[in-house]
C-alpha cells in the first residue's frame, strides 16, 4: 500500500471518530425520588430529578433547565415517514451540582388544559433537558 492512500485512511478515520466525538449528547433525566405519603391533609410530596448534566456543562446551584419531551409520530398517509417534535413541558432548578451528575427539583410545569396531550403528564425518566437560556 503506497504511503498517501495509507495516510488518507488514517485522516478518513481521524476526521470520522472527531465527526462522533463532536456530535451533541443528550441530557436527560435519569432518575426519580419523591417522598413517601403519609396520608396528612394537604400533604406536599417532595421530588428531586436526576440529571447526567453537571458542573462540566457550566451547571450550579439555581441554575434553570428547561424540560423536553421527544413524541414520536408516523405519518402513513403522506409521506410515510416518522416526524419528531420536541416540545417544552416544564422546568427544573437545579440545587445541588457534581462534575457529571446534577440533582434538581421542580420548578414549574408548562402542561395546561390547552396543551399537548401525554400519556404520562409529569417529568419522566427519559425526559431531555437543556439550560434554559434568557
Amino acid at each position: 500500500m503506497h504511503l498517501l492512500t495509507k495516510v488518507k485512511i488514517i485522516l478518513t478515520c481521524l476526521l470520522f471518530s472527531m465527526n462522533i466525538s463532536l456530535q451533541g449528547k443528550d441530557f436527560i433525566i435519569y432518575s426519580i425520588t419523591q417522598d413517601f405519603p403519609m396520608g396528612y391533609e394537604k400533604e406536599v410530596l417532595k421530588k428531586n430529578f436526576y440529571i447526567n448534566m453537571g458542573e462540566s456543562q457550566g451547571l450550579k446551584s439555581g441554575t434553570t433547565l428547561d424540560v423536553y419531551r421527544k413524541v414520536s409520530r408516523l405519518d402513513p398517509y403522506t409521506s410515510k415517514k416518522m416526524h419528531n417534535h420536541k416540545v417544552k413541558i416544564g422546568e427544573l432548578e437545579v440545587i445541588h451540582a457534581e462534575q457529571q451528575t446534577s440533582i434538581t427539583k421542580l420548578k414549574k410545569y408548562s402542561m395546561n388544559e390547552s396543551h399537548i396531550q401525554f400519556e404520562i403528564r409529569k417529568f419522566m425518566i427519559g425526559d431531555k433537558v437543556e439550560v434554559k437560556i434568557q
